[in-house]
């Protein structure tokens, strides 16, 4: 039996620090890790989160019948400054606007790492 939340990532190193990455049969994007072919893998997982957050908001509005008009996620993250060079804060910015019945209410999006 197939589980429907488990995710599969596949790298595949193509030179220097750059690898293609995705999932098998799926879009593939350039992960370079000099950030010169493609974002690096921390902005990468920037990112990631920020499309993980926005595919959230873009559902919980549409249940609620606002049409987006524009949305647009700033990411950042504070990385450690010595090893392991994780990060240990992010904060997303969310900007938005829309039509529809409750539009016009203020939300405020709390994400807990």
């Amino acid at each position: 039996m197939t589980d429907p939340n488990l995710r599969f990532g596949h790298l595949e190193w193509t030179s220097g620090m750059i690898f293609t990455a995705g999932a098998p049969g799926e879009p593939t994007i350039v992960l370079d890790g000099k950030g010169k072919e493609g974002p690096g893998p921390m902005v990468g997982l920037l990112l990631a989160v920020g499309g993980c957050a926005g595919a959230d908001v873009v559902t919980i509005l549409e249940k609620m019948q606002v049409t987006l008009r524009s949305f647009t996620i700033d990411v950042t993250g504070r990385r450690n400054e010595e090893h392991p060079r994780r990060y240990n804060s992010l904060n997303l910015t969310f900007r938005l606007a829309g039509d529809g019945e409750r539009a016009g209410l203020r939300f405020q999006v709390t994400a807990l790492f």
